[in-house]
């Protein structure tokens, strides 16, 4: 008997065959979900955990703009170019060994993180937190997939996992503020480490072990080429989203399309690919992936927005900032759970075409935003919407892409849902930053005292947040005009967000509309 085989006869290992009735799940696999969503909360958490402690970490460690850019981009620029990877290595060497490996990666470059002493100590233990956080993202939800045979059941769990990700993304700014208030910048960060030591104690008896049968070897070629392609595409979008179009970021975008390219041709010469194009030829499967990246890309441009909204133009601290986002953030919760009981009785389809709609309604309401109290809840409650379909797309969509992949490929096609999601934020912020700058820089125009400085002018033309840090330099009233061109920049941009979702709810309510109960390929 082969090692291959010897795992497939664990005792916990999961075997689909034909002739079987998948099991349902019953104590063990979902104590395995609560475990499985101790990294989930890690993960989601990470992402927001330095919005709030950057000020103090600059002031401790003195980066430069660059540096400051890299520290918050590191971790998501790395895990977007690992996914795929990662979610196919998964499948070749096991799920659960990849998960364990990735953790103690993940604690070690947390504490890393938590005691960097200097901006380019902390760039790199960031990005070493990023390629660990790719082994984790789809070995997780893999692990769901061979925990939870039953369509319903494992929709439910996947819909949890996506609430338990919404937990800790919420809980990122904080936790971050209670740190700063207790211990230092770095402390939440070192939150990693009990949560692996629980992990690396319970995962041998709660988590299966699945390897793919008759799986080859890893193309090493695919793996450099899928790199060369994600990680200069990403590094130009997230160039543009921070500096504006330049030459290096369209350089390296091209780059990342004609690497991309490159992949996609070895892909289909190749018997045992990195990633299965086949799976696209699904329409699930690809319908799903679209309406998550588009609307991750409604989103994460919004979000964004309103955060420099609560601050520059309510005049919320980041940490009253913070907790407001993160109430916001709640509905993602419910949208996640909610959507996988709902679709028992209604169609995927509908309920994403319908949780859709209720973002549109939010996108919409940000178009009546103004000044004051009333324009803070229209903000926040607009938020909830958009998050609240965010929840359901995710939730429903990752469980319509994994049911239309193979047992053996759930690792890569849960990687290729966090990729959309990446690269969907990423895209957000570009496209929605760039349409409310646009506006912003038409509407302040006429507002500019024909005397003014020119260092004044310069700031005011380019941001409401570069016009706040010279308020005192300003004329009376004309930081106000800039908050309301802001404003006006904002509602702009959620016009945009209103039509991508509407476009995005009937795509989903036409071409899903005859899928019903997701039954696992094998």
């Amino acid at each position: 008997m082969t090692a291959q085989e010897t795992e497939f006869s664990e005792p916990d290992a999961l075997a689909e065959t034909d002739s079987q009735t998948p099991a349902k799940a019953g104590l063990r696999e979902w104590l395995g979900l609560a475990l499985l969503s101790l990294p989930t909360i890690l993960l989601g958490m990470d992402l927001t955990l330095l919005h709030l402690t950057l000020p103090a970490l600059a002031l401790d460690l003195q980066p430069t703009s660059t540096q400051a850019l890299w520290i918050m981009d590191a971790y998501g620029f790395l895990i977007a170019g690992f996914l795929v990877t990662m979610g196919t290595l998964g499948d070749r060497i096991g799920r659960r060994k990849l998960l364990l490996i990735g953790a103690v990666a993940f604690a070690g470059a947390s504490v890393v993180v938590a005691f960097s002493s200097s901006a380019n100590m902390l760039i790199a233990a960031r990005a070493a937190l990023g390629v660990a956080g790719a082994t984790l993202m789809p070995s997780t939800l893999a692990l769901i997939s061979n925990l939870f045979a039953v369509p319903r059941q494992r929709a439910l769990a996947i819909g949890l996992y996506v609430a338990m990700w919404g937990i800790g993304y919420a809980l990122g700014p904080v936790v971050g503020g209670l740190m700063l208030e207790w211990f230092w910048w770095g402390a939440g960060f070192l939150i990693a480490v009990p949560v692996v030591i629980v992990l690396l104690i319970l995962a041998p008896f709660l988590l299966p072990e699945y390897r793919a049968p008759n799986s080859g070897r890893l193309d090493l070629f695919s793996v450099a080429l899928s790199l060369a392609a994600m990680l200069p595409f990403v590094y130009g979008i997230k160039q543009i989203a921070g500096s504006g179009i330049a030459l290096d970021a369209v350089i390296a975008i091209l780059a990342g399309m004609l690497f991309g390219w490159m992949f996609v041709r070895q892909q289909c010469r190749l018997v045992d690919p990195l990633l299965d194009l086949s799976l696209f030829a699904d329409r699930a499967f690809s319908v799903a992936l679209i309406v998550l990246l588009f609307g991750l890309v409604a989103v994460g441009g919004t979000m964004l927005l309103v955060t420099q909204y609560l601050q520059l133009v309510a005049g919320y601290t980041p940490l009253a900032a913070g907790l407001w986002m993160g109430l916001a953030a709640l509905a993602m919760i419910v949208g996640g759970t909610g959507a996988s009981l709902v679709a028992r009785v209604i169609r995927p389809g509908f309920v994403v075409a319908g949780s859709l709609a209720l973002s549109v309604m939010g996108y919409l309401m940000l178009t009546q935003l103004g000044h004051g109290t009333a324009g803070v809840a229209l903000a926040v409650a607009a938020l909830a919407l958009a998050f609240l379909g965010n929840g359901t797309i995710t939730a429903v969509g990752t469980d319509l892409v994994i049911a239309a992949a193979p047992a053996e490929k759930a690792g890569s096609a849960s990687a290729m849902t966090e990729v959309m999601q990446d690269l969907g934020v990423s895209l957000g912020i570009v496209l929605l930053g760039s349409i409310a700058s646009a506006i912003y820089h038409r509407a302040i125009a006429g507002h500019l005292p024909n005397d003014l400085e020119a260092t004044a002018r310069e700031a005011v033309s380019d941001s409401l947040w570069a016009a706040s840090s010279i308020t005192s330099e300003l004329p009376a009233g004309l930081l106000e005009q800039a908050q309301t061109a802001f404003i006006t920049g904002l509602q702009g941009a959620a016009v945009f967000s209103a039509v991508i979702v509407s476009g995005l709810a009937v795509l989903s309510a036409v071409t899903l509309r005859k899928v019903g109960a997701n039954v696992r390929k094998v």
